[in-house]
């Protein structure tokens, strides 16, 4: 395992749980952060990508020595939800490129993904797709990796997963997530940065600094890379 980029002589240990409670305007708000954290597992039914139905599909043993792209939506046959998974459909080459097994999550059944594939798009449907798509009917799974929508003063409807990202290395552990409100939809590109970036600092050693994209220098994290790095790139940020 790479150290940290973060070089110090001492690590205090830190027993901090994924979820805690903030208070916010007098209510108490529950933020879960799963970064550095092992990606919760789970067993469910779902569509793979040639069509088949399974009851079984489990990400820890499909994902074994792959990265891993697993992003929740909040339901089927809606609206800015067709475009971000055809967005992904069409980087789906480039990330399996990059090694990644990429999972679609939302609270509808097997069936329902199945009919929706099975659509064609210009009916709003998505047709074939290059990935899974796996069920979370019993909100198991989106509460997991706490992006299960209460309502409150979100756009979302109590109860479906919200729009959320998780980028996973190839020991399952998350390394990025990343949530949006309901009518903002995602930048799929910035999917296939994030692991580029992820893959380059574990060849090289190298930070990604602001706006990194492949081919592009990294950052030695030192006093004396930050100044150096800045030096040539810092009216380019």
């Amino acid at each position: 395992m790479r150290p940290s980029p973060f070089p110090v002589k001492k690590r205090r240990q830190i027993n901090m749980p994924a979820i805690w409670p903030l208070r916010y305007k007098d209510e108490e708000v529950t933020m879960s952060i799963l970064v550095g954290k092992k990606a919760p597992d789970f067993t469910t039914q779902a569509v793979l990508a040639n069509g088949e139905i399974v009851d079984d599909y489990n990400l820890s043993s499909t994902m074994k020595g792959k990265y891993g792209v697993v992003f929740f939506y909040p339901l089927d046959f809606t609206f800015v939800c067709p475009s971000e998974i055809l967005a992904m459909d069409h980087r789906a080459d480039k990330l399996k490129e990059l090694g990644v097994e990429i999972i679609g999550l939302s609270i509808d059944s097997h069936f329902t993904h199945n009919a929706w594939r099975n659509t064609a798009t210009k009916d709003g449907g998505l047709g074939a797709l290059k990935f899974t798509l796996a069920a979370d009917m019993d909100h198991s799974i989106g509460q997991a990796y706490g992006i299960q929508s209460d309502g409150g003063d979100s756009y979302y409807p109590a109860g479906v997963a919200m729009r959320a990202t998780f980028v996973l290395d190839q020991n399952g552990i998350v390394r990025h997530q990343v949530v949006n409100d309901e009518p903002l939809g995602r930048n799929m590109d910035e999917v296939v940065r994030i692991v580029e970036a992820l893959q380059f600092f574990e060849n090289n050693g190298q930070v990604c600094p602001a706006g990194w994209q492949n081919g592009d220098a990294g950052m030695t994290n030192t006093p004396e890379g930050v100044a150096s790095y800045l030096a040539e790139h810092a009216d380019k940020l």
